[in-house]
């Protein structure tokens, strides 16, 4: 059998050596964000410092303003990417689950939870994000629609199904999301917090009951 012989001085043609390239930006650019994330976690915004970044990073500060002109646009990038992941992390909890009140509950839950085990991620995206300025809390926001669109979703789908009575769940989404960020925001803040998780099974009773729907007979949503 015979078959192509492989020239080993031919070079790469520039298709090759731009998807190295893509691989090699890519990969820095994650390790930027992963830097950026422990020391803006550790330090707040207004205190992290873009040469601490750098290091961590082990990137000249060249080659993270090449990547992130600024720190500002550095910052908004973390929180979108965090923002991702999390988002990610609840379509994975939700996934076969065909009751919609219970993907909603779920939903919720799993942000608390991922909040109760990643309190440095928590504090990024609801407290220093606050801080940060004008620019961050319309981010801030943006990040607030994005997961009250999830669990309006998941609402709407209860109400075409007559899971639950009709209702504006717009609003219902937004004040589910509200509650539950101001508990977050509450734990985050005391000086001898609590179980974070702990909260959860008051909040969603209240929340539930609100559209009708018994915690209790629900069930098993809570595991």
């Amino acid at each position: 059998m015979t078959g192509e012989r492989i020239d080993p001085t031919r070079r790469p043609d520039s298709t090759e050596r731009t998807d190295r390239n893509d691989e090699r930006s890519r990969k820095r650019r994650e390790s930027i964000l992963d830097a950026a994330f422990h020391v803006f976690a550790r330090a707040g915004y207004r205190d992290a410092a873009v040469d601490e970044i750098a290091e961590r990073s082990e990137t000249s500060k060249g080659g993270v303003y090449f990547h992130f002109p600024t720190k500002q646009r550095l910052f908004v990038e973390l929180m979108r990417a965090t923002a991702d992941r999390l988002v990610e992390r609840v379509e994975r909890e939700v996934a076969g689950e065909p009751d919609p009140v219970i993907k909603a509950d779920v939903a919720l839950r799993t942000v608390l939870a991922v909040f109760a085990s990643h309190r440095t991620m928590a504090k990024l995206l609801v407290v220093d994000a606050v801080g940060a300025g004008r620019d961050f809390q319309a981010e801030l926001e943006k990040l607030h629609i994005r997961f009250a669109g999830l669990i309006q979703g998941y609402l709407d789908e209860a109400v075409l199904r007559g899971a639950i009575a009709p209702i504006d769940t717009a609003v219902t989404s937004q004040a589910w999301f509200g509650a539950l960020n101001e508990i977050v925001t509450r734990w985050l803040i005391a000086g001898r917090p609590e179980r974070l998780e702990d909260a959860y099974p008051t909040l969603r009773r209240i929340l539930l009951g609100g559209v009708g729907i018994d915690a209790d007979r629900l069930g098993g949503a809570v595991r």
